[in-house]
């Protein structure tokens, strides 16, 4: 598995990924794996024990798992690793750190340099983001005709 870094929280290795429809037989985990068909609001009684939550994207046209990072950091408060696996681009890579996201699973044959690329592109944004920074146009209004 190799994985790439978003930002600046370092990854780190479980040997236990725990599925979250067995979370509650593993009371001792530290990482699981949601869907994206799964309600984040379902880990809220393990947040405090877990470090590192994955985030699995079935498709890169499905946006569920970025609304799953958002909602673990800004709604569930969660300060662990999440880490984005399956179905993604490059180009996704600053969108995927603008939602809390933290690492991304590579797939095999994939150019870190090309992550790294997509990851600096832009710099700024007009929409709000988990990161501390204030989003473009914050302000700005537009003129009446």
């Amino acid at each position: 598995m190799k994985l790439f870094d978003l930002g600046a929280r370092a990854s780190n290795f479980h040997e236990q990924l725990v599925p979250l429809d067995e979370l509650q037989n593993f009371p001792d985990a530290r990482a699981v794996l949601l869907e994206a068909e799964h309600d984040p609001e379902r880990l809220k009684p393990f947040l405090a024990h877990l470090e590192l939550v994955v985030l699995r994207f079935p498709i890169f046209r499905d946006g569920r798992p970025f609304t799953q990072a958002r909602a673990l950091r800004e709604y569930l408060g969660f300060n662990g690793e999440i880490r984005a696996e399956g179905h993604i681009l490059p180009d996704q890579a600053a969108f995927l750190k603008r939602c809390g996201v933290d690492s991304v699973v590579l797939s095999e044959g994939s150019d870190p340099a090309l992550w790294e690329k997509q990851l600096h592109r832009f710099h700024e944004a007009y929409q709000r983001a988990v990161l501390p920074e204030a989003p473009l146009g914050v302000g700005l209004r537009v003129k009446p005709n």
